[in-house]
């Protein structure tokens, strides 16, 4: 498989949305989120789908992705305790509420989200290692 990886860096909804693409169809345990409110900084270790590679490549990469500026933190219908809960990450999205603050939202599959106030954008995806084989491509009805 490829060995190349990406670094991103998105500081505005519009760099957002290319990080978004990048992780689009993600998976990610509950255990892989971390926040810590005493660095601002909230994180997910997720096993994204290598897009860039287009769909005929099945791969799947472990990345990081964090934000800075993080205010606070809170999850609609994931099980916290349940640590091994799998989730599938379908788009970031930002909501400006007084610039350059807002929330970001983290929307998974199953109707789950995680919104982070943010005092701004500052995020970042990280690839961590060597990519392998995927099962199968993620497919989404029109």
């Amino acid at each position: 498989m490829t060995e190349k990886r990406i670094k991103l860096v998105a500081m505005d909804s519009e760099d957002l949305a290319i990080l978004a693409a990048h992780c689009q169809d993600a998976v990610l345990k509950v255990r892989d989120i971390r926040f810590l409110p005493s660095e601002s900084r909230f994180f997910v270790e997720l096993n994204r789908f290598v897009w860039e590679q287009g769909a005929k490549r099945r791969e799947r990469r472990r990345a990081v992705l964090h934000f800075e500026h993080v205010k606070g933190a809170r999850a609609q219908g994931i099980n916290q305790r349940d640590r091994d809960q799998v989730l599938s990450l379908l788009t970031l999205l930002f909501t400006e509420k007084e610039a350059p603050a807002g929330t970001i939202e983290l929307v998974f599959s199953g109707d789950f989200q995680i919104r982070l106030d943010v005092e701004c954008v500052e995020a970042q995806l990280t690839d961590l290692r060597a990519s392998w084989e995927a099962s199968s491509v993620p497919r989404h009805e029109t």
